[in-house]
Parts: C-alpha cells; structure tokens; sequence
C-alpha cells in the first residue's frame, strides 16, 4: 500500500511546487533589473522580455551597436549602458548612474549574464595567460559588477543573477571556462547564505550546451588552430598530426548535435529566478544539462571519467600508452 502512494505523493509536491512558483513579484514598473552582457544572446533576449513584462531594465552592452539595436527593439522604460566587465572604472561608473537612477528605490536585480567561452583546448596547450582573460569576464566580473551594486539590492531586498554553467559541476573538457564557472558557483553559494539574513535571494542558472554565440563552431575551431599553430612540434607530435582533422569531425557529428537552439529555455529560468515570489535557487535549463550532465556530476569520480574519455578525441601519445600496457 505504502509503495503505490508514493507516485501520488511526488505527484502532489510537484503540483504543489507548480502552484507556488507561478505566482510574481507586483507593480513591475516599479522594479529597476540591471542585466550584463546585452549585446546579443540571453542577456538581450532576456531585456527584450522583461521590458515586455513592464519591469525598467537597465541593460550593460559592450559595443555602441548593441545599445543601439536594443533601443530600436524596445520601450522607452529600458535604459542601456555601456559596460566593460573588465573595467573597473567601468563598472564603478554604471553603478553610480544605477543608483542616481534607482534613488531610494533600489535595485531590485541584477542578472551577471557577461561572458565569454574561449579559449578552450587541453590545458597543457595553453599558459597561465591564456585563462586571465576570462577570468576577467566570467569570474572576477560578476564579482565586481555583484559587490558594486549590492548596497542598492539590499535595501530593496532583491536578488543576484548569477549565470554559471552546468560546466560549474563537471570538468569535461580543458582550459579556463569550466574553471570560471565553479568559480562562479563557490560565489553564489557563500553570496546567498551571507545575504539571507538581509532578505536578498540569490539565484543560479545553470545551463547546458545551447546554440549562441559562444558556442559557434567556426570560432571554436579558428581558437583550436591559433593554438596548435603556435605549440612546439614535440607536444604536436604527442597529439599527432591527424588530431586538428578528428576534432573537426568530432565537433560537427556530436557537439554541433548537442546544441539546442531554444534560447527561450534558458531565458524563462533567468525571467523566474527575477519575478517569482518563490524562485528556485539553481535552474539548470536543457535536457542534456537535466539528464546527462548533472546526473554525471553526482557519480563516482572513476565512472565518470570512463564515460567522458570514452568519446573524447584521443592523442596519438595514449594509442602508444595502451599498446605498451597490452
């Protein structure tokens, strides 16, 4: 008896869970969001649908271009501003127009959407140079742009954004980005329980492989040939000379495969972590981040390691390794 009541039960928590999250935040026109990185993927998609929902959006863009292309898109309540994550002068300068803008309102939200994904390559191609520019974006950014306007979250007692990566949980591949997003996630987690007290919520999005910008095939693969191009000819022949051909196929049979172009999902996880009443504390939008990745990162070190090196394109030097242990 007790066995067939289960499913009755989840069923009811997910009903009840339903319920719960549908309900928003009131009077939306009243409510200034600061988003980074609006130039073009989820942080513009996400101005432009939170503009439609009425809340004032003050929207970070790098380029003159993008402030000007989501002005043309959108209502006179979105602001944009120009915003280098990497710039402290930069970040100071926004935070203090935000809160001449907010007076003593506050800020009810700030989504840290700014980032970059490249380089990205087997760690022993690339220096320690190689992963401070991204840590500059993905890692120190958020940070800067978090901590300059928090004072003004927290006398509205609102909510930070952060936008990790289901790659903040598990390592599958080199260099700087995955670095970046675990990063992110030690920050979100010690940011949210240091807030609580203050009535500050703050969320993560946790998204898995989705088709944009930084995802783009041909910069990846222009990325990997600037790095094989200047590696010395000894790490070169570890790697073979065949190896730049088979990531190639590689990255167009599967990882083009796995990108979904639906940028909407992720989108609404960012659009729910600003507006509900009762937001989750990670989203993680994506069925491969729902059903692969995640699981994945909760298994045993050994099993997952097996499963990744399993479809990984291998170096010429590991043939040699196994040849010699047969």
């Amino acid at each position: 008896m007790f066995f067939y009541s289960i499913p009755v039960l989840v069923s009811l928590l997910f009903l009840i869970r339903w319920f719960r999250e549908r309900k928003r935040v009131p009077d939306p026109s009243m409510k200034y969001i600061y988003i980074t990185g609006c130039d073009t993927g989820f942080g513009n998609l996400l101005a432009k649908h939170l503009d439609q929902l009425g809340f004032r959006v003050i929207a970070g863009c790098y380029t003159e271009k993008g402030e000007d292309e989501l002005k043309k898109a959108t209502s006179d309540r979105l602001t944009t501003l120009a915003l280098d994550v990497r710039n402290a002068d930069s970040i100071s300068k926004v935070a203090a127009s935000i809160k001449a803008q907010v007076g003593e309102r506050g800020l009810w939200a700030v989504v840290n959407n700014a980032g970059i994904s490249l380089p990205s390559a087997p760690c022993d191609w690339l220096t320690v140079e190689d992963f401070r520019p991204m840590l500059e974006v993905n890692l120190y950014g958020v940070i800067s742009v978090t901590l300059s306007v928090l004072p003004l979250i927290k006398k509205a007692k609102g909510r930070v954004v952060n936008v990790a990566s289901v790659f903040g949980r598990i390592s599958p591949f080199g260099g700087p980005y995955c670095l970046s997003k675990y990063g992110v996630e030690a920050f979100n987690d010690s940011l949210r329980r240091n807030m609580a007290p203050f009535g500050v919520k703050v969320l993560c999005i946790e998204p898995g492989f989705f088709k944009t910008n930084v995802t783009d095939s041909s910069m990846i693969k222009q990325n990997l040939h600037m790095l094989w191009g200047r590696l010395p000819q000894d790490v070169k022949d570890d790697y073979g000379s065949d190896y730049m051909d088979r990531v190639g196929v590689a990255l167009e049979s599967r990882f083009m495969k796995m990108l979904d172009s639906d940028l909407m999902k992720v989108v609404s996880s960012m659009e729910h972590a600003v507006t509900a009443v009762h937001p989750r504390t990670r989203y993680s939008p994506g069925w491969d981040a729902k059903l692969f990745w995640l699981p994945l990162s909760y298994m045993p070190t050994c099993f997952a390691d097996l499963l990744l090196a399993k479809d990984a394109v291998k170096p010429k030097a590991a043939y040699a390794t196994q040849h010699n242990h047969a």
